[in-house]
């Protein structure tokens, strides 16, 4: 079993920051994908940032205002949210992907953390 336990959600002002943490743990031997989706009501869950190894990646609607970075050593990932506008509203969930402990694949996702931006 892996938990991914997030945190950081919240309101904040259009132009505002936040920072959300995604911390993995339990049967892990590896984590070889982790990153944020979100979803907004009404619609679908969409990618806004994975990391794999030294790689990012990051949706459009994004790029420069969101960063993405793993702590290997916590096997936590942490999302900064910077330059939020009302249209990144949403619930925002953590996912991992990667091998337990027996050499299984898992793909684990957390219990969401809402965002809400107000303008």
């Amino acid at each position: 079993q892996v938990q991914l336990v997030e945190s950081g959600g919240g309101l904040v002002q259009a132009g505002g920051s936040l920072r959300l943490s995604c911390a993995a743990s339990g049967s892990i031997c590896s984590i070889n994908v982790i990153g944020w989706y979100h979803q907004a009501p009404g619609k679908q869950r969409e990618l806004v940032a994975t990391i794999s190894g030294g790689s990012t990646n990051y949706a459009d609607s994004v790029k420069g205002r969101f960063t993405i970075s793993r702590d290997n050593a916590k096997n936590t990932v942490y999302l900064q949210m910077n330059s939020l506008k009302p249209e990144d509203t949403a619930v925002y969930y953590c996912n991992a992907r990667g091998l337990t402990t027996r050499r299984s694949p898992y793909d684990y996702w957390g219990q969401g953390t809402q965002v809400t931006v107000s303008s």
